[in-house]
């Protein structure tokens, strides 16, 4: 008895597994017979050109257009600073001074020894233009004369040390009173309506980049924008990549130099291509396909494809402006398939 009640719930069992597959393949043939009478629904894009911009985003430090240090020539202390930074300054202005009576310098002597060169210079001269000495002494005070002029000017620097340039004052290293050994960084002078920053590409980077390409840089909020000035045509050893120079306007000093900035580089932004997203590009065997809608027919067309950035790849070869590209479906879709267009864009 049990043994049929064992066999008759297999009986059923199978039964109900017949019938459950038989109704699956009938809803299956249905759904294909639709799509063979109707066609499979499809969405599609009508293919024009457009911008390709390819962004490359990296970190520097971003200094003044033109920047230049002053050194300290003489082992002594700090006597006056005239300036503090943020400071605009003019070429040869002092900026920072120390004692004249600092033996080292021998600022005195040097001075007394300038002025009687001077002094004998204006004497020799009257006399050789009244014939009074030959020419031969005269080109020796001159000579004379502009050593002397040569040492009092260095001399002065020693101890007025100027500004090597015109620009704002952006670094003092030193205090009033600090003592100083020569060759010790004073202070730095900076051009900074313009700021300068050098970059270091990968080869597929430095293979996009060019010089005039746009630039973008970001601190604390702020933006300021600008182009690529260099790029590196060989590989720098050490670094493993190439040298990328942008510069950027700095229009009322929002940047601040020095400071470490995001810089992003948009390449290719004057080209118009044809631009597909990624998930609409089939991959098989190393070759790329689509389908586009070809007179309510589904065509599987293979490309050529160029740049990528992002999700979107540059298509070189295989569409036109003007094709329907099927962004919707195409999963579903063999080649010459008919389709149902339901959507379009």
């Amino acid at each position: 008895m049990r043994n049929r009640s064992v066999i008759l719930l297999l009986a059923i069992s199978t039964v109900l597994m017949i019938s459950s597959c038989t109704k699956s393949e009938s809803r299956s043939k249905s759904l294909e017979q639709i799509y063979k009478e109707e066609g499979v629904p499809v969405s599609v894009q009508k293919i024009e050109k457009s911008k390709f911009s390819i962004e490359n985003t990296f970190h520097t430090t971003l200094s003044g257009i033109h920047e230049s240090n002053a050194s300290a020539m003489v082992a002594d202390k700090v006597d006056k600073i005239h300036y503090k930074v943020g400071d605009y300054v003019k070429k040869d202005a002092v900026v920072i001074s120390f004692p004249t009576d600092n033996p080292s310098a021998q600022y005195n002597q040097t001075k007394s020894a300038y002025e009687l060169a001077k002094t004998t210079l204006d004497r020799m001269t009257n006399l050789y233009n009244s014939g009074g000495i030959s020419l031969q002494d005269y080109d020796n005070t001159k000579t004379q004369f502009k050593v002397a002029e040569a040492n009092w000017n260095a001399v002065k620097q020693s101890v007025m040390v100027k500004a090597p340039i015109s620009g704002t004052i952006s670094q003092i290293n030193v205090q009033e009173s600090d003592n100083v050994n020569p060759g010790d960084d004073l202070f730095t002078v900076s051009q900074t309506q313009k700021l300068k920053g050098k970059l270091w590409a990968s080869e597929s980077q430095a293979a996009v980049i060019k010089v005039g390409d746009t630039v973008t840089a970001k601190w604390q909020g702020l933006a300021i924008e600008g182009k690529v000035s260099q790029v590196d045509l060989s590989l720098n050893s050490s670094m493993q990549a190439f040298g990328v120079w942008v510069e950027l306007n700095n229009s009322g000093n929002r940047f601040k130099s020095g400071i470490n900035s995001e810089i992003t580089i948009y390449s290719g932004e004057g080209d118009e291509t044809i631009i597909v997203e990624r998930k609409n590009v089939i991959v098989e065997d190393n070759s790329r396909y689509v389908f586009v809608n070809q007179g309510g027919k589904a065509q599987k067309r293979e490309i050529k494809t160029g740049r990528t950035q992002g999700l979107d790849i540059e298509v070189v070869d295989g569409l036109s402006v003007g094709d329907q590209l099927i962004i919707g479906g195409q999963m579903l879709l063999k080649n010459g398939e008919k389709i149902r267009v339901i959507a379009d864009s």
